[in-house]
């Protein structure tokens, strides 16, 4: 069963094997097995990689709560006393993921020594389901799947420049005036959540420098290459940052955390999720404030 939860969730052999640590001829014959087993294919096979068949998906359903099951009964087992053990990765935008996570979990490394954090840090949508991540952090709260979502915090964002530029290029004194100036952003087409198209909300059309990362976009906007809607908790990193428009433009967003909604039933996730909520709220506040 934790094989053929690997090759659905990889979607490959190969992929399976790495996680496993197993030669992918070998993953393919427990998987072959395993079909034999239960008198049914699992996966459809094709030269792309593994894709689950309608077999396969409601298996899948049955082996994340196995899964989850025996993860909380070796926790059980071990005692709930002392400090966390084993590996929690977290999949969240990158600008949480660079401006804020890198505190937080390292003060909760620092309290569990035998726990091993992962942040994955892509500006996409997360698949709790093949286990991208055992717990993601969202701009805006899903509306679909078997999922529990919880408000950690608002977050504050304003159009920003440099000293620098500012200086060297025409006043900014009304939302209209900054089609006289170069424009940092996300590329139009790969924002993957309405919540991040803050520049429509600016009334700009137009992104003459845009990257997909917000902390390109910080480094550009710290280049001097233009003016950018950045987050205000990021603004502590750029030395010189001086807000635009900050009576006129002003956002407010929130981060959301997302887990299985089975997932509740395991203590050491839940421990780490409270401890996750609570530094994320002190860091942004923290963070806000510095900038």
């Amino acid at each position: 069963m934790r094989i053929f939860l690997a090759v659905a969730r990889a979607e490959s052999l190969s992929g399976a094997g790495r996680v496993l640590r197993i030669d992918p001829a070998t993953v393919g014959r427990r998987v072959a097995r395993l079909e034999e087993s239960l008198g049914a294919p699992l996966f459809a096979k094709s030269p792309t990689g593994y894709a689950l068949s309608e077999a396969g998906a409601r298996l899948m359903e049955h082996a994340i709560r196995a899964e989850q099951a025996m993860e909380a009964a070796a926790h059980d087992l071990a005692g709930q006393a002392g400090g966390l053990a084993g590996q929690i990765r977290i999949g969240a935008p990158d600008g949480c993921a660079n401006f804020v996570l890198p505190q937080v979990c390292a003060a909760i490394g620092a309290e569990n020594p035998d726990l091993e954090i992962q942040i994955v840090a892509l500006p996409r949508v997360f698949n709790l389901t093949r286990r991208e991540a055992d717990m993601v952090i969202a701009v805006s709260p899903p509306t679909a799947g078997r999922l529990s979502v919880q408000k950690i915090a608002d977050y504050r964002l304003h159009l920003a420049a440099t000293a620098r530029y500012l200086r060297r290029h025409p006043a900014i004194r009304r939302l209209d005036d900054l089609r006289a100036h170069r424009v940092v952003g996300y590329i139009p087409d790969m924002i993957f959540d309405r919540e991040l198209d803050y520049l429509s909300e600016a009334g700009v059309d137009r992104v003459d420098l845009a990257s997909n990362s917000v902390s390109v976009q910080l480094n550009l906007v710290r280049q001097g290459a233009g003016i950018g809607v950045l987050h205000d908790f990021s603004l502590p990193w750029l030395r010189g940052a001086r807000l635009v428009l900050p009576d006129d433009f002003a956002l407010t967003r929130s981060f959301y955390l997302v887990r299985h909604a089975d997932d509740r039933r395991l203590e050491r996730q839940n421990r780490f999720a409270a401890a996750l909520v609570e530094g994320m709220r002190t860091e942004v506040a923290r963070l806000e404030a510095q900038g």
